[in-house]
């Protein structure tokens, strides 16, 4: 049952993909910091800057944050410092001669510019973890501690992304009870009530047989469905209170709904530029300017989730 509740309470939660998270350890003579950065994204894009041998650590955080997030633009930073006697880091040689040798080899064919000390020792490969290399328990205790480390900073993201979502959930119910209520208006304006669609396409059939007399009889039959057909916006008000109600199910339901809440998106906008094109009325027009107003902030507001 517990199972089944937990499964039930991720289910109806909503994440933003914007969020911070940051953790701090030390062991073995060295201290760290992890610092996880999400924004929006449209699929799970991870960047990694981890400290000069520590590279190691990526593949067990690439699956632990894959497997906690969905979407977003991470990025993920490890900053390690010696803090014991005889530092925590050694530099590779070997990796270092090879590492100047090229440099020099560019220098000496293309003209670069000589490489500097504090690049060559970024190269990835150059500086190892040296402190406690002979000492297999004090490496362990190190990976075992900067895992851990990582892990929190991944749960405090999905923390905070859950925290943003739920405010997220609150502003976009919101959005959709603004949309919602210039619905109804739009399908309560007098122009929209069947006599005066009715007064209006006796006008314009008027109109149109005095601009252009001899008009026969099919042609102002077709005339008339034409008129009939933009004056009868009743289609579009249903398509936008059918979008209301699959966009309230996909609120109730949660999870990572972002990619679906912007198709929807886009289909409440086109009802809405259709409305607008159709109108016949001030009123409506005014409504319909609103409505896509009102959706353009839904839209704006969907792309921060999940």
């Amino acid at each position: 049952m517990s199972r089944g509740g937990c499964f039930e309470e991720t289910r109806l939660a909503i994440a933003s993909m914007t969020g911070f998270a940051r953790a701090e350890g030390h062991a073995a003579g060295l201290s760290w910091v992890w610092e996880i950065k999400s924004v929006n994204g449209k699929s799970l894009d991870l960047r990694f800057r981890l400290a000069p041998g520590f590279e190691a650590l990526e593949l067990a955080l690439r699956a632990a944050l894959s497997e906690r997030l969905k979407r977003g633009s991470i990025a993920i930073n490890l900053a390690v410092t010696a803090i014991a006697a005889g530092g925590g880091l050694r530099v590779n040689r070997e990796a270092l001669a090879q590492a100047v040798a090229l440099a020099n080899e560019l220098v000496e064919q293309h003209g670069a510019a000589p490489a500097r000390a504090d690049g060559l020792l970024a190269l990835r490969g150059v500086i190892e973890s040296g402190e406690g290399d002979n000492d297999e328990s004090a490496r362990e205790e190190r990976l075992a501690a900067l895992t851990a480390s990582a892990n929190q900073a991944v749960e405090a993201l999905a923390a905070a992304r859950l925290r943003e979502g739920g405010r997220l959930k609150a502003a976009l119910e919101a959005r959709c009870a603004e949309i919602a209520a210039l619905v109804e208006q739009a399908d309560g304006t007098a122009a929209l009530q069947p006599e005066a669609i009715k007064a209006r396409l006796r006008q314009q059939l008027v109109a149109l047989m005095e601009a252009v007399p001899g008009f026969s009889e099919e042609r102002i039959a077709q005339e008339a469905a034409l008129l009939a057909a933009k004056a009868d916006l009743r289609e579009e008000l249903d398509r936008l209170k059918a979008h209301l109600a699959a966009a309230r199910e996909l609120l109730a339901e949660g999870g990572a709904i972002g990619r679906r809440f912007d198709f929807l998106c886009q289909e409440f906008n086109r009802e809405a530029n259709t409305l607008c094109a159709k109108s016949f009325d001030l009123v409506l027009t005014r409504i319909g300017l609103g409505l896509k107003a009102a959706i353009e902030q839904l839209r704006e507001q969907v792309q921060n989730i999940e």
